[in-house]
């Protein structure tokens, strides 16, 4: 396999001496991940970690010489006037991190520096609503959020609005259901049960050099399957119905290629149309700005508002660890928050109202003289009912 690594009058590959970079062209030419997670790491390969590191030997890479890299990447950034964020940074960390580990396995290796390389922590942006305050501070100063969702009167809204579009079964979609743009972009007739009410997400299309690519989903867990509500169904068989007109109507021409979601003549459309004609539509009816990705955002706050489990929410979006969703949608719609509030403070106050150590409710305190023993029907004061030998002497009452 070394043989393979080596570049013309670089390195001797038979005695191990694999240079940085040639160990990073053969690890991307080995790559079968998803098509834009690859382009991800061709990106950080080209522009930084071979100019940076290539001429390295593998097996000298140091913490240090990792470290010089990031800290050159920043300046050079600065110098550019568009200072790197520490999220870009910790990517290309990522990238590093993974070719090294391959490396590692095929005995390459016996430690990776990238792992210890200490980065600013990268905060990842939380999905805000776009409540009236929010929308009307956007419309005064244009300042939006990085992201952000709609609440469920707006996303109800906007499907209102482009009912009688063509795509409007992919953008229903991507609302409700939660899918990636190339999941839904991906989708063949064949993968939807409409009488059954399911859809199998089994690939991806993805858009590298100009050409439309069919790729696995982005992890293993993302291949699932997702469960169709009737609104959903409805709009999909809306969808074939119109996709058979559209068909006779173009005539010979017609490619068939069995998905969903397609241009006029039947070819599948690629993602990055499918956002622009998405971002066309939101102006067109003056909603606040989303992201395509953030109808999926929204998709999964919606669920949770409802009260449907983290779980399921979970395994709609396809997530590989339940950590991750509870860790990316903790922002929920406001009405959600203002009842865990109420809720709150409802269990804190009834507990104060409780004798400590026990479910008895407290007796209000008394004002003034205190009140004289309540007599009974006869006129007489009640007698205690507790044992004579408990009873503390008194002078009876005649």
């Amino acid at each position: 396999m070394l043989a393979e690594l080596r570049a013309p009058g670089q390195g001797d590959a038979g005695s191990g001496l694999v240079t940085v970079g040639e160990w990073l062209a053969h690890w991307l030419a080995t790559r079968t991940r998803a098509s834009s997670t690859v382009r991800g790491y061709a990106s950080h390969v080209r522009l930084y970690l071979d100019p940076y590191l290539g001429t390295i030997l593998l097996t000298e890479l140091s913490v240090s010489q990792v470290h010089a890299m990031f800290t050159a990447i920043a300046r050079q950034h600065e110098a550019d006037g568009k200072p790197v964020t520490p999220a870009t940074l910790n990517r290309i960390r990522a990238t590093l991190r993974a070719a090294l580990n391959a490396a590692i396995r095929q005995g390459l290796l016996t430690d990776n520096p990238a792992s210890r390389a200490e980065l600013p922590a990268a905060r990842r942006p939380r999905a805000v609503v776009w409540t009236a305050a929010r929308v009307e501070y956007w419309q005064r100063t244009g300042e939006r959020p990085p992201v952000a969702v709609w609440t469920a009167a707006q996303t109800a809204e906007f499907l209102h609005a482009i009912r009688d579009h063509r795509l409007y079964a992919a953008f229903h979609l991507i609302a409700l259901r939660g899918l990636r743009r190339g999941e839904a972009a991906g989708l063949r007739w064949c993968d939807i049960d409409l009488d059954e009410g399911v859809a199998v997400i089994s690939q991806q299309l993805q858009q590298y050099d100009g050409y439309l690519t069919a790729c696995p989903p982005k992890t293993a867990r993302s291949a699932r399957v997702v469960a169709l509500d009737r609104t959903t169904v409805a709009a999909q068989r809306a969808r074939r119905r119109r996709q058979r007109q559209e068909r006779a109507v173009y005539g010979e021409g017609f490619r068939d290629s069995g998905y969903v979601i397609t241009c006029l003549n039947g070819d599948p459309m690629s993602p990055d149309r499918l956002t622009r004609i998405f971002q066309q539509l939101i102006s067109e009816h003056g909603l606040p700005p989303v992201r395509l990705h953030d109808l999926r955002h929204g998709a999964a706050t919606l669920a949770l508002a409802a009260g449907v489990e983290l779980k399921v929410v979970q395994e709609m979006l396809g997530h590989s660890s339940i950590v991750l969703t509870a860790d990316t949608y903790t922002s929920v719609l406001p009405e959600v928050a203002h009842t865990a509030a109420e809720k709150t403070a409802a269990h804190v106050l009834k507990a104060g109202r409780l004798v400590p150590g026990t479910n008895r409710t407290r007796r209000r305190p008394t004002t003034g003289k205190k009140r004289r023993g309540r007599k009974n029907r006869s006129g007489r004061a009640n007698r205690s009912r507790a044992h004579p030998a408990r009873q503390i002497s008194r002078p009876q009452r005649r």
